[in-house]
């Protein structure tokens, strides 16, 4: 297969480890070792301190799985499969799609959700939101994209990079949509569980359709994006079961070390959801107030859920040439919307780290220059 350079991940390659200060990140601070091993049990810890490295289970560890499934309804261990998240939607993508096939993204979107599809040979139609609502995307737009060849529809909800988060009856109408059709839902939900009201929390799509597979992972809601563990929730056994054997060609199995680790955040997740949601609702705030103080610098919706947000910029120049300027200028790294295939006058901000306050106190000084 041949492939389209990955835009974010190259912006990120360029910069991520050279500029001083990272505006866009879309992962919260990591946790430390130390951290996740002090709420270890025994029985964990015994697990951690006698480990061999040697090689685990394709499917991931059973200890892991277990611990997964606690956070589902309808999902069991052998409802998963364990790997790192971008392999995840290549392995997914390979085994179900044909050149020819129709494939339904929102958009924007990360650029893997669709650029594997459209690589295999599929036609991708894009479902996009209403930019000056909140970012609102209708299910209504959706259904009328529907076709017989539609083979795939793929939401990211918590929605990187606009945080929007859908009602819980436009929810469960997405899912209605795709069950009448018996079309795949892939359903992109790295970052569940940061809901920035409890009380807008969406059920995962694996519990609500038969036909539905869940992304979710530790490197966004946990802070642990360092340990590449991701997973599949699916109640398609067929699905999984060719995925599995896709994964041969790609990692084979996980890392044991980062599936004990893994497994002692799952079975401690607020310690690392609930901290990780404070952070993120309180750098909403400041940055509320950085706009209401620049109103001539950019627009800015606040986000529903996620630690990102899609804010509008108010510049003579592209968004591209901004962030250019700014991490040249200030040492500020900001991701420009040409990465994300989205026009020319958005970026993507992070709320997911502490020194955020600083950042937003160079970008307001050079704004102000």
């Amino acid at each position: 297969m041949k492939i389209e350079d990955f835009k974010i991940e190259r912006y990120f390659a360029k910069y991520e480890f050279a500029a001083k200060y990272l505006l866009s990140s879309s992962d919260c601070d990591g946790f430390s070792l130390k951290y996740v091993l002090d709420l270890a049990s025994e029985e964990e810890l015994k697990s951690w301190n006698e480990l061999k490295l040697g090689y685990t289970e394709t499917k991931g560890a059973p200890a892991l799985r277990s611990a997964i499934a606690k956070h589902y309804q309808s999902i069991g261990i052998d409802n998963l499969l364990v790997l790192s998240p971008g392999e995840a939607n290549f392995c997914l993508m390979n085994v179900l799609l044909e050149r020819g096939d129709e494939v339904i993204c929102m958009s924007p979107m990360y650029q893997s959700l669709y650029q594997v599809a459209e690589s295999i040979g599929c036609t991708i139609s894009f479902w996009k939101p209403e930019d000056d609502n909140n970012w609102y995307y209708d299910p209504a737009k959706l259904r009328k994209l529907i076709t017989p060849k539609t083979k795939l529809i793929i939401v990211n909800f918590p929605h990187n990079p606009t945080g929007y988060l859908p009602s819980i009856s436009d929810w469960n109408e997405i899912i209605d949509i795709a069950r009448a059709s018996n079309i795949v839902l892939f359903s992109d939900e790295m970052y569940r569980l940061l809901s920035h009201d409890p009380n807008n929390e969406i059920p995962p799509a694996c519990d609500l359709y038969e036909n539905a597979v869940s992304l979710w992972g530790m490197s966004k809601s946990f802070g642990l994006a360092g340990l590449r563990i991701g997973w599949l929730a699916s109640r398609n056994s067929t699905l999984l079961q060719k995925i599995e054997a896709f994964k041969d060609y790609l990692t084979i199995c996980s890392s044991g070390p980062s599936e004990i680790v893994a497994t002692i955040a799952l079975n401690n997740y607020q310690a690392f959801i609930n901290s990780n949601n404070e952070k993120i609702g309180l750098n909403i705030k400041r940055f509320s107030e950085f706009q209401e103080r620049n109103t001539d610098l950019l627009d800015f919706y606040l986000p529903k859920a996620g630690s990102t947000a899609f804010v509008k910029l108010k510049i003579p120049v592209t968004a591209m040439e901004y962030a250019e300027q700014l991490v040249e200028k200030t040492g500020i790294m900001m991701l420009p919307s040409e990465t994300f295939d989205y026009g020319t006058n958005y970026a993507r901000i992070g709320f997911g780290r502490s020194n955020l306050p600083e950042i937003l106190k160079i970008w307001e000084q050079y704004h102000r220059l």
